[in-house]
């Protein structure tokens, strides 16, 4: 999103306009509707950036890129990743695991993260004994 409101502008002005997005910054909530597992409506999957010192300062440096991992890193300051959304949502069973692959970012990445939360396969139970 930081991306695009920069890039809208001529490149001769995009060093302007990044040290002006990078003080008047708040944050930035993207957002995807997922059909529910229910059929009963939409479910809201959120990504959150907050206009902290560190993301003002990559917006201002021209290192966007470096974004992602800011996010990641930055629950504390009330940030989310959509994948970390994806997941709450999959965990709540209010979607599918194919939508929250499909809407990811980074499918690899929450695939990764539904393998290692998967529970423990039950095991074959033979006879017991009391």
């Amino acid at each position: 999103t930081v991306d695009r409101i920069i890039d809208i502008y001529p490149s001769g002005q995009q060093a302007q306009i990044r040290m002006q997005l990078s003080m008047a910054l708040q944050g930035v909530v993207s957002q995807i509707l997922l059909k529910r597992r229910d059929n009963k409506g939409r479910a809201c999957a959120m990504e959150i950036l907050v206009g902290t010192p560190a993301v003002r300062n990559l917006i201002r440096e021209g290192k966007t890129h470096e974004l992602p991992s800011i996010i990641q890193t930055g629950g504390d300051a009330g940030m989310q990743t959509l994948e970390d959304s994806l997941h709450a949502l999959y965990k709540k069973n209010l979607i599918t695991r194919e939508a929250a692959v499909g809407a990811a970012n980074s499918p690899e990445s929450l695939e990764r993260r539904f393998a290692m939360a998967a529970p423990a396969p039950t095991p074959t139970l033979g006879r017991r004994r009391f």
